[in-house]
């Protein structure tokens, strides 16, 4: 980062709205499609608690402000109560939720809060402003507190009205979880205790290349597997059969293997698979002897060997960073690769960062989130920060424009 990150250290909030702009975008269930909606996992809400709870503490009137879902318009199944409804449970205190996200009666509303009290702002999806970055938008929520304070991280990758567009308009300074994943991040590409691993699995190559790249740069090894690998495999001429290898993947891979010749980083491919027959279903898994994938039959995830290798190279680390899961994990069959990066990594003694939505999910599924030294809260923003692009919610939080009081 280019600059101080202003945080709420620097801001007086006694008595003040403080717009606090979260990343409240949960998953919901319900009992029977008609029912009402209730948070399925809160490990989102949970992330936020600490900023809340300290600017309670120090007697903020809180306006919350999150997307939920990626609705164009008004759509009640999209509605932030659920959310409200958890907030509130799990901090004691009522989150009373404002009909719309902006406009003079939720203006009323922000101003009649005391300090410690707690207004939850509807869906800032359903203004067609925010992804535009809408100047109309932030000088509306602008006008809803007296400082505005930034702890979605997982968004800071977008200029939205919300998370950019605002910040320029109030004091603005980062949330305590914005804090830790920039810490956490930064600290991967400057300083980095060695030696530096990189697992990278998940899909598509192309959607990827910029952190391979970067990473082929930065680490001492970098190890790939899940569906990413087989571009890599069939640049090499291995046959993959019938797994996922999306032409437009195969040339990013032949350009990384071929910047690989001359890194100081060393790349690490499967040396074994798990595929499956195109008619033997979960029951037709089969280890593979090896990287070729018959016709028709198709991998889904890396071998024992190739786990226990990546388990070395996670041993030996000094710090580990995991982006991707190394199979279809969600099936049993095709767990075994990404359970065994997940434990290696939480018997190690190194630095271990899990970024990635599903890569996180795995990880809590099999209760090993607290053996992690960090559990990153954004995908495509983490991705971004570690590429070395500039995210703009956090490059806003670098300076305050109508000054820090």
């Amino acid at each position: 980062m280019n600059g101080a990150l202003v945080t709420i250290d620097d801001l007086d909030v006694v008595g003040r709205r403080v717009l606090l702009r979260a990343d409240f975008n949960v998953p919901l269930e319900r009992d029977d499609p008609n029912g009402p909606a209730r948070v399925a996992d809160d490990m989102r809400i949970q992330g936020a608690l600490e900023t809340i709870d300290e600017l309670r503490v120090r007697g903020a009137r809180l306006v919350l402000v999150s997307h939920l879902g990626r609705p164009k318009k008004y759509d009640p199944a999209f509605s932030m109560r659920p959310v409200a409804d958890r907030l509130a449970e799990l901090t004691g205190s009522p989150v009373m939720l404002a009909p719309a996200a902006v406009g003079p009666e939720v203006l009323a509303l922000t101003e009649r809060l005391t300090p410690g009290e707690m207004l939850m702002l509807e869906n800032i999806r359903f203004e067609p402003g925010e992804t535009k970055n809408s100047t109309e938008l932030a000088a509306a929520l602008a006008e809803l507190a007296d400082a505005y304070v930034n702890d979605a991280f997982g968004s800071a990758h977008r200029a939205h009205a919300s998370t950019e567009g605002v910040a320029h308009l109030l004091p603005s300074a980062a949330g305590r979880l914005m804090e830790r994943e920039l810490r956490a991040l930064t600290a991967i590409v400057e300083r980095p205790e060695r030696p530096l691993v990189a697992i990278l699995g998940g899909a598509k190559v192309s959607d990827k290349i910029g952190v391979v790249e970067r990473f082929l740069d930065l680490a001492d090894v970098l190890c790939i597997g899940g569906a990413m690998a087989f571009p890599f495999l069939a640049a090499q001429g291995h046959g993959v059969g019938a797994s996922v290898c999306p032409e437009g993947d195969l040339e990013p891979a032949r350009q990384a293997l071929e910047k690989a010749t001359s890194s100081r980083c060393r790349l690490e491919l499967p040396q074994d698979l798990r595929a499956v027959a195109p008619t033997g279903g979960e029951r037709g898994a089969r280890v593979l002897d090896g990287i070729e994938v018959p016709d028709d039959w198709a991998g889904l995830d890396i071998g024992p060997r190739t786990a226990d290798r990546y388990g070395a190279e996670i041993a030996n680390a000094g710090t580990v960073f995991w982006n991707g899961p190394m199979g279809q994990f969600e099936l049993e069959p095709f767990a075994g690769g990404t359970r065994a990066i997940a434990h290696a990594m939480a018997a190690s003694s190194a630095t271990t960062v899990v970024g990635g939505g599903e890569t996180v999910a795995a990880v809590r599924s099999l209760q090993l989130e607290g053996c992690m030294t960090h559990l990153s809260t954004g995908g495509g923003a983490t991705l971004e920060l570690l590429e070395g692009r500039e995210l703009p919610g956090v490059r806003a939080l670098l300076r305050s424009p109508v000054g820090v009081r």
